[in-house]
């Protein structure tokens, strides 16, 4: 079950432990290195949504790990943009931005032996006086000749970029997760915990119910279904364990619908069905889902438009 504290609020410290550190850890990259998928595997649940697309990493998702000697506060952040100028671009790499200015370590995330324009972009905003660790992820993807592969690369990011740490590897592999939490933890200021023990994102359960909505809208449209959908949190209510859930989905365009809905509303089923189950899981209770998909051209070009729905 997904529990969330505000940071203003005292938080439980855990006994026995006189060297407790707790930190902020910013996770960046260029879109699609697999910063989501790696947050949830530090975090050890789903907080933040995946997906093939870019763009689907939207706002500063906060994913906390409390283990006994220390309080890990992860930041996903959306991949930064760099190939339109639109509103909600420019709102993504805000985001990124703002996160990189105030936290204590950096994971700059890339994929294992491969280093592009965009990843130049991104490299180009980290900041030189806090600790950077390069994260050379999806290590699983390169077979035979690794050593081949991956020496001359991180001679070549070294190069690149003064790195306090250089860590390969998948964050689909349990050790390797482990490790890097090891890596990290002698960066991470001595202080008490920030949240409860307990706690695993600071984000609401309204938030969390309207982006696993909007990852199942992209898994189920695939490429066909542009980046700028949304979608809108209507209603939640909370009956003991029962949550009644009323959402809309927000599209361009007429046909944008049409796809949503499928073939005698078949896809809109589906997606309706995995996210319930999605909830329930993560709610660790009964979910009564109901979804409306409304268009809405323009939104995501708009600033004030993006405000009203939770964008910064």
């Amino acid at each position: 079950m997904t529990q969330s504290l505000p940071p203003q609020q005292e938080a439980a410290e855990p006994s026995g432990v006189t060297d407790f550190r707790c930190g902020t850890v910013a996770i960046v990259g260029r879109p699609n290195v697999g910063k989501s998928t790696l947050m949830n595997a530090l975090v050890g649940q789903k907080i933040s949504i995946t997906s093939r697309k870019a763009q689907t990493t939207r706002h500063r998702i906060v994913g906390i790990q409390t283990t006994d000697d220390a309080q890990f506060v992860f930041a996903d952040t959306p991949g930064f943009q760099t190939r339109h100028a639109s509103a909600l671009n420019r709102s993504l790499n805000r985001a990124v931005t703002s996160t990189l200015s105030s936290v204590d370590v950096v994971l700059f995330v890339v994929e294992a032996g491969y280093f592009g324009a965009d990843d130049e972009k991104v490299l180009a905003l980290l900041p030189k006086n806090t600790p950077v660790l390069l994260v050379c992820n999806k290590l699983d993807r390169i077979g035979e000749g690794r050593s081949e592969v991956m020496m001359p690369f991180l001679e070549q990011m070294g190069q690149r970029f003064p790195f306090t740490e250089v860590v390969p590897m998948s964050a689909k592999t349990h050790d390797h997760i482990q490790r890097l939490l090891a890596i990290i933890r002698p960066y991470l200021p001595e202080g008490e915990p920030m949240y409860d023990v307990d706690a695993m994102t600071d984000r609401s359960e309204r938030f969390l119910a309207s982006e696993i909505i909007r990852e199942k809208v992209f898994r189920w449209t695939g490429d066909e279904l542009p980046y700028t959908s949304t979608v809108v949190i209507d209603k939640f209510e909370t009956e003991g364990r029962l949550r009644r859930i009323f959402a809309t989905i927000l599209v361009e365009r007429d046909a944008h619908k049409t796809m949503i809905i499928g073939n005698k509303g078949s896809k809109l089923k589906q997606i309706s069905t995995e996210a319930r189950l999605d909830m329930e899981k993560l709610f660790d209770g009964k979910v009564y889902l109901e979804m409306w998909i409304k268009v809405k051209s323009g939104w995501a070009d708009n600033e004030a438009g993006l405000r009203a729905y939770g964008y910064e």
